[in-house]
Formats: structure tokens, sequence, C-alpha cells
């Protein structure tokens, strides 16, 4: 299962499943009751089952402490020597440039999954001081509070789901940053106006292509399009899309099978 675990995850979060843990018996996840598709599910599950050993068990959940339940799993990462990304129950470290506070809750990006964590190393490329930034799908706000703390000298970030909403906002208190607040909604609704420097989308590789004109769009001359939450085997449907829209590859990174690119608008 280790080999397919974060493919297999990305696939049930496509059909609804929104958290997952990782315990020494395989993956647990979870999707509201009312939301479960068992055809999809059953698909998702059959492609795998002829690949690798999988038994699959469903129950009806009682109603869960989360937080406790995360304390017991989540643990700090660091992305190379610069950042430092705790949940606020884990001691400070002083001997990182950059220390992030994310209480993750049910949203996405801790920086442990790898679209997260390439995100993270793109922005550390870049000159993000100074800049205008827009977070799209913010999930836990991490990317948004990465930019905020290199320097930007704005940041915008929204996402769909209003857990992540509430959970973003804490999370940019616990860091500091108490004049932003997270949208709601998609970026058609949201309807930000711009022009951004710099464009931060983690979200799929479906949404990515049928957003990608918006995010062109908002985006000034010489501004950054970065990227992620797609397979390596996607990058090139995304590649052409941009280029559609002007949008020049600048940078593309691989983590465990799931890729990163950032564009240049010219």
């Amino acid at each position: 299962m280790p080999a397919y675990g974060e493919i297999l995850m990305a696939e049930l979060a496509d059909i609804g499943f929104d958290s997952f843990m990782e315990s020494p018996q395989g993956i647990e996840a979870y999707v509201e009751e009312g939301l479960l598709d068992q055809a999809a599910l059953d698909e998702v599950i059959g492609k795998y089952a002829t690949q690798t050993a999988l038994t699959v068990a469903t129950e009806l959940m009682p109603r869960i402490n989360w937080n406790e339940e995360w304390e017991k799993n989540y643990d700090p990462i660091m992305v190379g020597k610069e950042v430092y990304v705790r949940a606020s129950f884990h001691p400070r470290r002083a001997d990182f440039a950059h220390e992030i506070i994310i209480n993750p809750k049910m949203s996405f990006g801790t920086g442990h999954h790898a679209t997260t964590h390439l995100m993270l190393e793109f922005l550390l490329e870049l000159q993000v001081a100074g800049k205008t930034v827009l977070d799209v799908g913010s999930g836990t706000g991490i990317l948004a509070i990465m930019a905020h703390k290199l320097g930007a000298a704005s940041v915008e970030a929204f996402d769909i789901d209003d857990w992540c909403v509430d959970n973003g906002d804490e999370n940019f208190s616990l860091n500091g940053l108490m004049n932003l607040r997270m949208g709601l909604g998609t970026i058609r609704e949201v309807s930000p106006h711009g022009p951004y420097d710099l464009v931060l989308a983690n979200i799929n590789k479906n949404v990515l292509l049928d957003e990608m004109d918006l995010y062109a769009r908002i985006l000034s001359l010489e501004g950054m399009l970065l990227i992620s939450g797609f397979y390596e085997h996607d990058t090139l449907d995304l590649m052409q899309k941009a280029q559609l829209l002007h949008l020049v590859t600048v940078r593309q990174q691989i983590r465990n099978n799931w890729a990163a690119v950032a564009f240049k608008k010219v």
C-alpha cells in the first residue's frame, strides 16, 4: 500500500473524501455520510485492487474530537533549513528563519503532502518581498502565511469550503496576521481584481485547467503563476494550456510523483 497511498488518497479526495489519516494498518479516509458515492468508491478501489493487495472496511463513525486525533499524529516538518511548520502545541525552534504555525483540523495543507512542500520550496526561491499575492484554494492558509513572512506587500486568500475559511482565519491569527481573512467561494464567485505579481494555486488538474485563463488574466506582466496538486504525468497538459495563455514555463519540480510548475506571464 505505501507505493499507492498518496495516489489513492488523491483519488478519494476527488470523490468527496475530505480527510485522511495514515496508520500502520493503512489509510483511514473520512467522508460525510450523506456525501458517500458508493459507486465511485467501488470504481476507485477496483482500479487499484488489481495492482496491490487491498482490503476495504467501511463503518459509520461516532463524532470524533478531531483536535485530539491530529495531535496524536501530526509531527512538525522542515522545508530545507529555512522553514519550520508546527502546530500550536509543538515546541518552538529558533534555528529556522521562518516558523509557521498550522492547526490543520480538517483542512488541507500542513506541508506534509508533497504538493504543499513543493509550493513552499518554490516560494523560497522567488523574490516575494514587495509583491502582491493571491492564494487560490488556500486550505489551511499555509502558502498565504509563507508569502506574508517572505515580505509580500499584500496577500489575499480564499477557499470554497467554509470549514477551510474558518480554519485558515484561525491560522492567520496564530501567525499574527490579524488583518488577513480568507474569502469564501470559487475564483469566479470571489472575483479578485488584481493585478497580482504572484498567483498560487495548489488544487487539482481539472480545476487548474478550468481556471487557468482566470489566473493569467489577473496576473501582472512578468507576474508568476505557481501551480501544484497534480501528478507528474499530468504536467504536459497543464503546460500546453499555459502556453496558449502566454504563460512561459520557468521551472518544474517533482516530489513523490507529484509535480509543481512555475510560469511567467509574457
